[in-house]
């Protein structure tokens, strides 16, 4: 599924607490993600939203975070488990071709695609992948680093979001960002 893949270099500057003054995680996602949900961090690398997704869901909550790269995801269990967080969280290794989501049919409340959709060669089998995992009234929300994807490019991936059951409900303010939140019609 991958174009371009993050260096793993790059994940360990990703954590960089100077980045919660621009991309607060617990302000992005508590609007949307509350207690019990079962929800997915797709391209989650080394969990920087992954462990607030983790917190909020609380204990009888899930989260499955699925990427490209063992190592990110190893960086992520141990990260997890040092901050006893480890049993809310799956790690799942995908490849190029698919997610591996089959049995996760209408069974997610909540996915984020951080700063990753720009990274798959086709937004199209990706999206529709994504929106398959989703229950009807669930969310998914998009972000997409301004610096990298244009303006017109992420309507593009807002028009396959929306030809795949998927409708905007919101565009969120997210610093260097351009978001959409979608709910599953």
């Amino acid at each position: 599924m991958a174009e371009h893949v993050c260096p793993v270099w790059i994940g360990y500057l990703l954590l960089s607490p100077l980045r919660k003054i621009f991309q607060n995680p617990n302000k992005i996602l508590s609007p949307y993600v509350k207690s019990g949900m079962k929800v997915m961090d797709v391209g989650s690398a080394m969990g920087y939203f992954s462990l607030e997704l983790a917190k909020l869901v609380g204990a009888n909550g899930k989260v499955i975070c699925v990427d490209m790269q063992e190592k990110m995801l190893d960086v992520l269990k141990k990260r997890a488990a040092k901050v006893n967080l480890l049993s809310r969280i799956e790690t799942r290794l995908c490849n190029q071709e698919s997610l591996g989501l089959d049995d996760l049919k209408e069974n997610l409340d909540f996915v984020l695609a951080f700063a990753m959709v720009h990274e798959v060669p086709d937004a199209t089998p990706f999206i529709k992948e994504v929106s398959a995992t989703i229950k009807r009234k669930g969310f998914l929300l998009i972000s997409e680093p301004a610096g990298h994807v244009s303006e017109e490019n992420f309507k593009k991936t807002i028009s396959i979001a929306e030809q795949n059951n998927l409708k905007v409900i919101d565009k969120p303010k997210i610093k260097g960002s351009h978001s959409a939140l979608f709910q599953k019609e």
